[in-house]
């Protein structure tokens, strides 16, 4: 019983600081604040985790974990791998609208001295191979280069954890993932082959 009162006391300061950071950053958060929206002790949550860096990175690893999750589901289905990268490109964006972990991890691991992986590498590598695979496949309209492509999309999908930060939930559910959707429409009929059916619902 102790036990799993541990294990969700650790997982609520989790979801505590992940609220936190993806707010206020990594310098703007600090233990005393943590302990006040977590409503515990600073005792008790430096029991859990002994410095501000430990909370931050298990922020950072649950992110990680929660964007993996997602990555995974997607290009499991199989299917072209343009409408993959597109299933993949919203997926993200709904995660980003709903997961403050995963918001955080995105600004922790490009703020903090000493953060883990950087968030983009979780997702980012795939669009690349998928972007890559669909050029090969002649999905792509053959002037398009997959490269800057990529590098649109984590322009996109980065600009999705800002807008969302900023006020983008209170608008109203899904509001983001359409806006994001409306974009890569765009996108897709810039750099698709010519007989590209229309994106995928």
């Amino acid at each position: 019983m102790k036990q799993e009162r541990g294990v969700r006391t650790r997982n609520h300061l989790i979801s505590v600081a992940a609220a936190e950071f993806d707010l206020n950053g990594y310098d703007g958060t600090s233990l005393s604040r943590l302990s006040r929206s977590a409503g515990i002790s600073i005792g008790a949550l430096t029991f859990h985790f002994a410095a501000k860096g430990e909370l931050a990175s298990a922020v950072e690893d649950s992110g990680r974990a929660a964007t993996r999750r997602v990555v995974e589901g997607v290009t499991a289905r199989g299917g072209p791998a343009l409408d993959t990268v597109s299933a993949l490109v919203l997926a993200l964006g709904r995660l980003i609208e709903t997961d403050a972990a995963v918001r955080a991890a995105a600004r922790l691991t490009q703020e903090r001295v000493g953060a883990g992986p950087d968030w983009c590498g979780c997702w980012l590598p795939d669009v690349k191979e998928l972007l890559e695979r669909a050029a090969a496949q002649g999905q792509l309209d053959p002037e398009v280069d997959p490269r800057p492509v990529t590098l649109l999309t984590a322009h996109l999908v980065g600009g999705v954890v800002t807008r969302v930060r900023r006020g983008g939930r209170v608008e109203r559910p899904g509001a983001v993932t359409g806006e994001l959707r409306e974009l890569w429409r765009l996108v897709r009929r810039g750099i698709a082959a010519p007989a590209d059916p229309e994106m995928p619902k």
